[in-house]
């Protein structure tokens, strides 16, 4: 008999399990057609589970339920690191379930189903909750701030538990305002969620945006209760102006959301757009467009002839700058596909300025540690504002400017572009191109 783990296949208890068993090569089944709230109220699932609670893993000695002892025994079916490669580490490994347990999951199930219209939405529980996880994510940044993973230099069961129960956090209630103090938590998770084992169930996430309040909902949706007037005075009120009328009492849950605005209210006009700071900037007279074509369509035979001849032709150093970047952590880049998904990671938050940016990222080095190195080439003469106020990897890098008089500086620019075999005297791993 396979293992069958009755979850559905979004639960992210029952993806503790599933993405453990990836990683461990254990096979583990789904049940068919389970449905939440449904298939655990039949009295088959009662009686692998009298509490009624999701998920359960059926195997030939009997059924397991509780999500981290589902895992854990996933992970003890064969033998790997999931657990720690000695005594010490293990106890490391159990450490950090606990605390993604006790300090981030049960702190969430405060904040989010509360935000989801599940729970009473009451504020003194909220401000507990969020009070709680700051204080949890500080200790977790610290702590990232010099290590990539929770426990060695490899993915553990800890770091599996840590994200599923993370995933909620960052899709529901932790924006980005939210999460800015606390970069290496945020470079932590989405390095996680790009790893393969975990993509083929997370799919895509999207942070949340913009926290919706049920007080919100609730005025959109709720009609004030209306006082009964006699039926001679029915006709009174149109007698009145409207200035004259009592207004209505409102509910002292709403009193804190703002009116809905009246049709011919000024406020309710669409606002003009406001334009980006770098479309202000004075006309350059190099278009980034045909850069990234000409980059694009050159072969490689004749890329220092053509591409790289055309780009200080066009470059305008009014309009435009280079920068060199380096990662500050180099000491942390043991695995290749680590270090790749950290790159992956940093240009997919850059995306914000791929209308006014080009660059080349590369990863270089024969053997670990490897080196995170690239360029950048920027609208403007500095960094712009929205990459330091949006992209939080920005100061996981030391930058510089590129001297574009000094001959050295353009050599070491065109190597980045070409991508030779050695950069900087370092073997080339690994290129990647944000266009």
């Amino acid at each position: 008999m396979a293992l069958v783990l009755h979850s559905t296949s979004s639960n992210k208890n029952g993806l503790k399990a599933l993405i453990a068993a990836e990683y461990n090569g254990v096979k583990v089944d789904l049940a068919p057609n389970f449905v939440m709230g449904v298939s655990n109220k039949t009295p088959e699932y009662l009686r692998l589970n009298p509490i009624g609670k999701v998920p359960v893993l059926e195997t030939l000695d009997g059924p397991i339920f509780e999500s981290n002892a589902i895992a854990k025994y996933v992970a003890r079916l064969k033998e790997s690191s999931l657990l720690g490669t000695c005594i010490y580490e293990s106890a490391l490994v159990d450490q950090w379930i606990d605390f993604a347990t006790t300090e981030i999951d049960a702190l969430l199930r405060m904040w989010v189903p509360a935000l989801m219209g599940y729970f009473v939405y009451i504020p003194e529980v909220v401000d507990f909750a969020i009070l709680g996880l700051k204080r949890a994510l500080g200790t977790l940044n610290n702590y990232l701030s010099s290590n990539t993973y929770l426990v060695g230099h490899f993915i553990t069961l800890a770091d599996i538990i840590l994200t599923c129960n993370l995933k909620p956090g960052f899709s529901v209630c932790f924006t980005k305002d939210f999460t800015t103090e606390f970069p290496h938590v945020e470079r932590y998770f989405w390095t996680m969620i790009n790893q393969p084992h975990f993509k083929k169930y997370f799919g895509e996430i999207k942070q949340v945006e913009k926290l919706v309040y049920p007080a919100a909902k609730a005025q959109e949706k709720k009609q004030l209760p209306q006082k009964k007037e006699p039926a001679a005075a029915k006709e009174e009120p149109s007698k009145k102006t409207k200035g004259q009328q009592k207004p209505q009492e409102v509910s002292p849950a709403l009193q804190d959301v703002p009116p809905a605005l009246d049709d011919d209210d000024e406020e309710s006009k669409p606002k003009p757009k406001i334009k980006n700071p770098l479309d202000l900037l004075p006309p350059s007279s190099m278009i980034l467009d045909d850069w990234k074509r000409l980059y694009s369509n050159t072969k490689a035979k004749e890329f220092r002839e053509v591409a790289i001849k055309g780009f200080w032709d066009k470059f305008d150093s009014e309009g435009y700058s280079l920068w060199f970047c380096d990662y500050k952590y180099n000491d942390e880049n043991t695995v290749p596909y680590v270090t790749m998904n950290k790159v992956s990671g940093f240009l997919q938050r850059m995306d914000m300025i791929r209308k006014y940016g080009f660059a080349k990222i590369c990863i270089l080095g024969e053997s670990p540690p490897y080196k995170i190195k690239g360029v950048w080439l920027f609208r403007g003469k500095e960094i712009p504002k929205m990459v330091l106020d949006e992209c939080y990897d920005v100061e996981l890098y030391d930058w510089s400017k590129v001297n574009t008089t000094d001959e050295v500086q353009i050599e070491r620019v065109n190597s980045y572009f070409e991508e030779p075999d050695v950069i900087d005297g370092e073997k080339l791993l690994e290129a990647k191109c944000f266009k």
